[in-house]
C-alpha cells in the first residue's frame, strides 16, 4: 500500500560519509541513484556482473566498482562489507527473469550490518521484493510511473523525419524524471523515516503525446509531427522492432487503458526530497541533442 503522507525529509547530508551498494548501477534509475548519493557526500559501490563491460563513465570520484551477481548471492559477500544501505532491482541482469534469491540476499545483508534497503518495483510483487519486506531491515519500495527517458525511443524517428508515430495519442501520463526516482531512492537509503513505505513516484504534470512532442520540439528548435497509429499499425511497428509478445500485451494495456496512478500527478518527490519534481520540459532541454538531426 502506498504511503506518501506526513514525510518530513532531512536533506542535510551526513557529516561522515556512509557507504551504499547500488545494484543495476548502470541502468536508468541505478545511475541516477549513484549520482544522488554522491551529491549528498556519500560513498558508493556500483555492483556489476562484468566490470570490464559496464559503463560507469560520468560518475567521478567516490564510486567503487565491484563484481557481484544478484542471482548468485555468495558473490555479494565482499561487496556488502561495511555497507549502510542497499539498492536492489528485482530481476536478473543476465536474462531479466524475476530473481528468486531474495531470502539469501536479505540474510547476507543483515549479517553485513545493512540498515536500509530500497527496491525498484518491477511492476508488481516479486519474490525478491516480498523477501525484503519480510525482513527486519528498514525497507522502502520505489514505484515510479512511466520514465521520461522512455521518450528516447522516439529519437531515431524524430531525427529521421521529425515525426512521432504512436497509438492512443490522447492518453495521459504523469511521467517522472529518472533523476527524481534516484533522488527519492537516495533519501530513503541515507535517512531514517522511510522504512516500511511504498512510494508511488510521478512527475508534476499529466501529459499527452502531443504535449511531449511539443516540449521536445521547443527544446531542439524544430517542429515535430505526431502521427496516430491504429492498434494494428502499432502491433506491426512493435513486432518489427523485435518486442516480445508479453511486452506488446503490456504496452497495449497500459497505453490503451492507463490506470489512474499512471496519469495522476502526486507530490511524493517534493515530500521526500524537499524539492519539486522536474518537468518534461526540463528533461527535454537536458536531452535535446538526442533528437536533433546531425
Amino acid at each position: 500500500m502506498t504511503n506518501n503522507a506526513n514525510t518530513t525529509p532531512n536533506t542535510a547530508p551526513s557529516t561522515t560519509p556512509d557507504l551504499f551498494l547500488v545494484a543495476g548501477a548502470t541502468g536508468t534509475v541505478g545511475r541516477q541513484t549513484v549520482r544522488e548519493l554522491l551529491s549528498r557526500g556519500h560513498l558508493v559501490r556500483a555492483l556489476t556482473r562484468d566490470p570490464d563491460k559496464a559503463d560507469f563513465s560520468g560518475f567521478g570520484d567516490g564510486v567503487e566498482v565491484v563484481r557481484g551477481d544478484l542471482a548468485d548471492p555468495a558473490s555479494l559477500v565482499p561487496a556488502l562489507e561495511g555497507v549502510t544501505g542497499l539498492h536492489l532491482i528485482t530481476f536478473d541482469g543476465g536474462n531479466f527473469a524475476a530473481l528468486e534469491t531474495g531470502p539469501e540476499i536479505v540474510e547476507l545483508a543483515a549479517k553485513a550490518g545493512v540498515r536500509r534497503i530500497t527496491v525498484l518495483n518491477g511492476g508488481g510483487d516479486t519474490p525478491l521484493q516480498d523477501a525484503v519486506k519480510a525482513g527486519d531491515m528498514a525497507w522502502t519500495v520505489l514505484m515510479p510511473v512511466e520514465f521520461m527517458a522512455n521518450a528516447l525511443e522516439w529519437a531515431q524517428g524524430i531525427r529521421a523525419d521529425d515525426t512521432v508515430r504512436e497509438p492512443f495519442v490522447g492518453r495521459l501520463s504523469a511521467m517522472v524524471h529518472e533523476g527524481d526516482i534516484g533522488a527519492v531512492a537516495a533519501v530513503a537509503l541515507s535517512e531514517d523515516g522511510h522504512g516500511g513505505k511504498s512510494y508511488l513516484i510521478t512527475g508534476p504534470e499529466a501529459l499527452t503525446i502531443q504535449d511531449k512532442a511539443d516540449a521536445l520540439a521547443a527544446a531542439r528548435g524544430r517542429e515535430i509531427e505526431v502521427v496516430e497509429l491504429t492498434e494494428a499499425q502499432a502491433l506491426e511497428q512493435w513486432r518489427a522492432a523485435g518486442q516480445p509478445e508479453e511486452v506488446i500485451g503490456f504496452l497495449l494495456e497500459v497505453y490503451g487503458n492507463t490506470p489512474p496512478e499512471g496519469r495522476t500527478p502526486i507530490g511524493t518527490v517534493a515530500e521526500v526530497t524537499g524539492r519539486p519534481a522536474r518537468t518534461f520540459a526540463q528533461w527535454a532541454a537536458e536531452n535535446a541533442d538526442a533528437f536533433r538531426r546531425v
